[in-house]
């Protein structure tokens, strides 16, 4: 298996083999706690018109999403995962509309063969799952910032996977220690950005919460997150990566 780094929409365009979609702050660590909180199904979105459109057609939907940062007009939550960790999602279906993680899901799904999304809160089961897969390419795609502006938590997300992969020590502490005081994390320090929280930027940052991982696939109203459930597996421990 060979493995890429790539970046923003620009490089989820361009998709393929085996592609996996990050997109730390926050959209695919929203997903995974939705899931973890019952959702039944996940539709990843790249634009607020086709969050209504799909809204019409399941009107007890749920509406996820944000643009920049405020849950737009009628949604339900914003994109947070302390909110879905919080909500009773059981047996519901959630709409997800974001600025960089959704567009790059769809965009990615035109051209490669399988879509996946990474986050640190699966990050060991997103490994497994690609090392037992054992594709001829994968292509890490960090979303960045609205999908144009590359982001320290993504790259270094993506770094993270590929040396776990590759069993290249990573030090999970220097990490979150590295974006404490990075500029793209201030908003969840900041009191007046009541719809980014601290304890996202805590949730976001914890490492191995979820044994599965979310899967992309087209349907008759468009693609949706699957959520697959790894086998439990026995890893060496990583006191670094667990602080």
């Amino acid at each position: 298996m060979r493995t890429e780094l790539s970046h923003l929409l620009s490089g989820a365009s361009r998709a393929r083999g085996t592609t996996v979609i990050i997109d730390i702050f926050r959209a695919c660590t929203t997903a995974c706690f939705a899931y973890a909180s019952g959702a039944e199904t996940i539709y990843p979105v790249a634009t607020l018109e086709e969050a209504y459109r799909l809204k019409e057609i399941f009107p007890k939907a749920v509406l996820v999403g944000e643009r920049n940062t405020i849950p737009p007009e009628g949604f339900d939550f914003g994109n947070s995962p302390s909110a879905m960790e919080q909500a009773d999602l059981a047996g519901k279906t959630i709409i997800h509309a974001t600025s960089a993680g959704t567009p790059g899901i769809v965009a990615a799904l035109k051209t490669a063969d399988e879509v996946i999304t990474g986050a640190f809160v699966n990050a060991t089961a997103v490994t497994d799952y690609l090392l037992e897969k054992n594709p001829d390419i994968c292509v890490i795609v960090s979303m960045g910032t609205k999908g144009t502006t590359r982001s320290t938590e993504d790259d270094l997300c993506g770094i993270y996977l590929k040396n776990q992969m590759e069993e290249f020590p990573n030090s999970m502490k220097a990490i979150r220690r590295h974006l404490r005081d990075a500029p793209v994390a201030q908003k969840f320090f900041d009191p007046e950005k009541i719809h980014a929280p601290e304890r996202d930027f805590d949730l976001c940052l914890s490492v191995d919460l979820f044994n599965f991982v979310l899967k992309a696939e087209q349907t008759e109203h468009g693609p949706i997150l699957r959520k697959v459930d790894m086998p439990p597996k026995e890893h060496p421990e990583r006191p670094d990566a667990l602080a």
